[in-house]
């Protein structure tokens, strides 16, 4: 039955020309797309829970005085709608950067094609329950947040096995291209979400979500039937690797970042361009299309270098002023706000894709973890799990720092972004002997 139900016997079946390292780069591509995918509608349904009612026509029958907040989901109808939004958030991405560090270790002992099935199947649970809240008529910030927690913390078994198994496949030759043309899921991903969440968002929230989780839950199923992940399961010879260390300390503050973007880019431009919720979704997508674009020159600049560690320092450094010029004019014309939405995606996700993926395999296939190819998982949840100390950090603070003005809040993330340069050129210094010995403890 074991035999029957091996992914090699179904490639063999479905696709029997497809060379098994296009295919399965293409499959990992695609379930990482799903579990973004997912992740995106809260920030496009935000401006949904609370929007400004008095610009809008009130039902004669609905019940109720208040003229102001008629059209808002509770609980976020309130003044404090803001820091609610800011703990929906945080319940997601605490319980991520804490799961993240244990998900690489059990990514070491199941198979990844078991863990990556059960991850994507019960994300798809959780997202579809959050937005069942919309036709339960559910009201209570507890819900929300508590199914956040939960898919937060199961979303953690997509990027260090996805990782793992692109690893075992890619030499390190042209890991850098390879996995910045690859990493580009996360992009697609949220602009997907996005698309996808707008449809839905003005007139049944609620399929914002249910849609992308019935999506990431078929995709498991294609998980279970058409991963392999070693070139050993097939028959193939495995990549010759030549480990090479290099700084990764700076994701904290890049993803910070890119996940302050992820979340309230949508709500910003609503209230500073006034968008409606669709337009405003759909306009934040311009900054992943630059993301992608972004991972690949990454990639490629760093693969034709040799040098990770100078390339994400160069986009940081340049990252930083164009945040400011799109705060103060990256909204006087159309023209101006999609232009700088695609720089500054850009220059944001080239380093946090490049660290995440090329970097990441790097460290795992480094030779003092030799023998142990299924170490890269762990290597992964490390680094990414310090990411998103960075990633929980930056929604929160947006939320708790925009009521103040969004100056502010781009006034955080310019600081972020000169730290994680900072970070590359300085402490790697400091840290690199500790990497050394975290990777022969991990051994």
């Amino acid at each position: 039955f074991e035999a029957f139900l091996s992914p090699s016997l179904f490639l063999k079946i479905f696709f029997p020309l497809s060379p098994p390292s296009g295919f399965t780069l293409f499959l990992t591509f695609l379930f990482y797309t799903s579990y973004h995918l997912s992740r995106k509608p809260i920030s496009i349904v935000k401006s949904e829970l609370h929007k400004n009612c008095s610009t809008l026509i009130r039902p004669p029958n609905l019940n109720g005085t208040d003229n102001e907040t008629w059209c808002d989901w509770a609980p976020f109808d309130q003044d404090n709608y803001q820091t609610l939004f800011g703990a929906v958030d945080n319940s997601f991405l605490v319980a991520y950067a804490i799961g993240m560090f244990f998900s690489g270790i059990f990514g070491e002992r199941v198979p990844l094609r078991y863990y990556l099935t059960t991850g994507m199947l019960l994300s798809g649970l959780f997202t579809c329950l959050f937005g069942l809240g919309f036709y339960w008529n559910i009201h209570s910030i507890w819900y929300y947040a508590f199914v956040q927690a939960m898919n937060g913390l199961v979303q953690t078994t997509g990027w260090p096995a996805v990782v793992a198994c692109v690893g075992n496949w890619f030499g390190k030759g042209k890991r850098g291209f390879i996995m910045g043309v690859w990493n580009s899921h996360t992009s697609v991903g949220n602009i997907l979400g996005s698309l996808i969440a707008g449809i839905f968002v003005s007139s049944a929230w609620g399929m914002s979500f249910i849609v992308p989780g019935i999506i990431i839950a078929s995709t498991g199923i294609l998980c279970f039937f058409f991963l392999v992940e070693k070139p050993e399961d097939v028959g193939c010879s495995p990549p010759q690797h030549h480990g090479v260390m290099e700084f990764s300390l700076c994701l904290l503050f890049a993803k910070l970042v890119s996940y302050t973007f992820l979340y309230w880019l949508p709500l910003y431009i609503s209230n500073v361009a006034h968008f409606d919720p669709k337009e405003a979704g759909d306009m934040s997508t311009l900054f992943d299309v630059g993301g992608i674009v972004g991972g690949v020159v990454a990639g490629l600049v760093s693969d034709q270098t040799g040098g990770r560690a100078s390339t994400c320092c160069v986009m940081l450094i340049v990252a930083a002023p164009m945040l400011f010029l799109y705060n103060h004019i990256g909204q006087h014309s159309l023209a101006t706000t999609i232009g700088m939405l695609l720089v500054c995606g850009a220059l944001v996700n080239g380093p946090y894709a490049l660290i995440t993926t090329a970097v990441s395999a790097d460290l795992g296939t480094h030779e003092s973890l030799s023998g142990n190819s299924r170490a890269l998982s762990t290597v992964t949840a490390i680094i990414d799990g310090t990411g998103s100390i960075g990633a929980a950090l930056g929604p929160l603070l947006a939320g708790v720092i925009s009521p103040t003005g969004w100056n502010n809040v781009f006034f955080m993330l310019i600081t972020a972004d000169i730290l994680a340069c900072l970070l590359v050129q300085c402490i790697w210094k400091v840290f690199r002997p500790r990497y050394s010995l975290i990777l022969k403890l991990i051994q």
